[in-house]
């Protein structure tokens, strides 16, 4: 009897031993939403369709959306820009009123006149969501004819373009790094250590700085460094730290890596910039963390 205790033990010890962290990186190129139309429940269906001339965060989109009761799509086309929603249904001439808005929006000037411009072409439909950050639920209007009508997205954010990264996690846990990170993706696992502290995830990363390529470092991917992400003891998160060793923003150039006698230890020296003392980074990958020095 004792015997098979203490075999079930090691292979529990085992299985504990063998479970693994994972990153998945997949990119969303169109979102479902549940909402509501005057009270009414409805779900709609967006794809990102294109930039209009150099923010990511301002791009067509076309899909559809239905009231839940009756599951008929109606189309819909429009813009997304910066977190608010332009949408329109032109009935009989969808198609040919979509590709007429698309050649007449192309620049960030006329996508503030979006709205002036779609109402040229009659639409049947208009769907308007303005995100003022709440919390729950993105507020905004439907526009039938002449009557206007209060809707809603139950969601806090309408971001149609996402690239998540997924950690996969023991315990049957998943968290994105997109929800509270950011939204540039970009991530690497590099190790993971479980000690007397809890549990620590390091990753390194290489992203844009800016999804806006006219704006300042527009496009540039000089954002680069490493994350030490840190859970409690049975995977629940905590809090997470950035260590960059390249960034365009925060104007850090030239980092110079010097060898180590382990080569699981990496370093790193930061040199002064105009808002920072210069600084050196431990990357210690056997111990999942990183350490900054001056």
């Amino acid at each position: 009897m004792k015997k098979i205790i203490l075999l079930l033990l090691c292979f529990i010890g085992c299985l504990s031993f063998a479970q693994k962290v994972e990153l998945k990186d997949i990119t969303d190129s169109s979102q479902i939403f549940k909402g509501e139309i005057a009270g009414i429940p409805i779900t709609m269906q967006l794809r990102y369709a294109g930039i209009v001339d150099c923010s990511q965060y301002q791009h067509f989109v076309d899909g559809w959306y239905y009231y839940d009761k009756y599951q008929k799509k109606i189309p819909l086309t429009g813009i997304y820009d910066y977190g608010n929603l332009y949408l329109y249904n032109f009935g009989n001439k969808q198609k040919q009123s979509s590709k007429i808005l698309v050649e007449k929006i192309t620049s960030p000037r006329l996508i503030e006149k979006t709205d002036s411009i779609a109402k040229t072409l009659n639409p049947k439909e208009i769907l308007n969501f303005q995100s003022d950050h709440a919390e729950h639920e993105i507020s905004g209007t439907f526009i039938l004819g002449n009557t206007i009508h209060p809707a809603k997205l139950l969601t806090k954010n309408s971001m149609i373009y996402r690239f998540n990264n997924y950690l996969i996690l023991p315990n049957n846990k998943k968290i994105n790094t997109y929800d509270f990170i950011d939204p540039y993706g970009g991530n690497e696992l590099v190790s993971y250590i479980s000690d007397k502290t809890g549990n620590r995830v390091l990753l390194y990363f290489e992203r844009t700085s800016n999804f806006n390529a006219c704006g300042m470092c527009g496009a540039s991917e000089g954002e680069k460094g490493y994350r030490v992400l840190y859970f409690t003891s049975d995977w629940n998160y905590k809090k997470y730290q950035d260590f960059l060793t390249e960034s365009c923003i925060n104007n850090i150039y030239d980092t110079t890596e010097s060898k180590t006698k382990d080569p699981k230890v990496l370093k790193f020296s930061i040199k002064k910039t105009t808002t920072s003392p210069a600084y050196t980074l431990v990357v210690d990958i056997k111990n999942a963390s990183v350490v900054k020095s001056k």
